[in-house]
């Protein structure tokens, strides 16, 4: 049986709501900014499914996922469909096509083995600040980038 955690952090980033999600959506490159992800590839003939492989300490998952909603500059939501049981939204707020707010809730369940090893308030607190640091990395790429 698994446990599942849930962690939400937000970002704001000095950039229009159409630019932060043009850069969020090409998912292919969020390896750039999201420290634990090594790959993402989308499936060609399926836009909305896409593997994903994560990796830290020696330790590597990977899971497929679909997206179950999507609406440009608002949302996108996604599910696990196999591996590593995960879901969550990532989600934009238009601050007056001055700036962004980014907010992302991920939801995974630990895997057995690892909830035998760490204590989950620990494993909740590492994800949490990776993933806060993660959506800083995103603030700065998306804020660097030119046109």
């Amino acid at each position: 049986m698994s446990d599942w955690l849930e962690h939400t952090v937000q970002v704001e980033v000095d950039r229009p709501v159409e630019r932060v999600w043009s850069m969020w959506s090409d998912l292919e490159k969020m390896p750039r900014w999201m420290k634990w992800i090594e790959s993402v590839k989308i499936l060609p003939d399926r836009p909305d499914i896409s593997n994903w492989e994560l990796g830290s300490n020696g330790f590597t998952f990977t899971w497929r996922s679909r997206i179950l909603k999507q609406i440009p500059n608002q949302i996108v939501q996604w599910e696990s469909i196999d591996g590593l049981p995960n879901r969550g939204a990532i989600r934009f707020y238009d601050r007056h096509h001055h700036s962004t707010i980014v907010k992302l809730t991920v939801a995974y369940a630990i895997p057995g083995i690892i909830g035998q090893v760490m204590d989950n308030l620990f494993l909740g607190r590492m994800v949490e600040s990776t993933l806060k640091a993660d959506l800083e990395r995103f603030r700065t790429y998306a804020e660097g980038a030119t046109d």
